[in-house]
């Protein structure tokens, strides 16, 4: 008997809050909300340039595994594409992203070939995944869209 009064006084005991305290705690976790997101380090934009482009990795533009291959005039300045299997295949944007406004800042693959470099402000890159690994460029290599149908590697945006 004791036990089933004590859940009864649990479950329908009503807890009275003061409106203004609702508000403020309303108000309060709304403006934690909204700082939360601010002072985040954005990626600085590289601007869009249409991009449709379909190479032959195989045969005419053979890029063997574990290689690379520059495509100058397309992209914003250029774009390289590296074979890491035979069928898988990384495409991204030669502009470095951590100044992209700046004049020659345009990535160069190293001499390892896994691995490429910003000469403007050193920042260097790995080539399986663009992400950063020395140098003050925080940023990951922006990748372009690509699909491999065992012939044609396709390349858009």
């Amino acid at each position: 008997m004791a036990i089933s009064y004590l859940i009864n006084l649990t479950f329908t005991t009503k807890i009275f809050y003061n409106k203004y305290f609702m508000r403020a705690l309303i108000t309060t976790i709304f403006l934690l909300l909204i700082f939360a997101g601010c002072g985040k380090d954005k990626q600085p934009a590289i601007p869009y340039v249409y991009v449709n482009l379909q190479l032959y990795p195989n045969t005419l533009d053979y890029i063997p595994v574990g290689g690379y291959k520059y495509i100058d005039n397309y992209g914003y300045r250029g774009i390289v594409v590296y074979r890491m299997l035979p069928e898988e295949f990384a495409v991204y944007e030669r502009c470095c992203p951590y100044d992209p406004d700046k004049t020659g800042a345009k990535i160069v693959v190293d001499a390892s070939g896994t691995t490429c470099t910003d000469p403007v402000c050193g920042s260097k890159f790995i080539l399986y995944d663009g992400s950063p690994y020395d140098g003050p460029s925080p940023f990951s290599l922006q990748p372009y869209r690509h699909s491999y149908d065992g012939e044609t590697l396709l390349i858009y945006n």
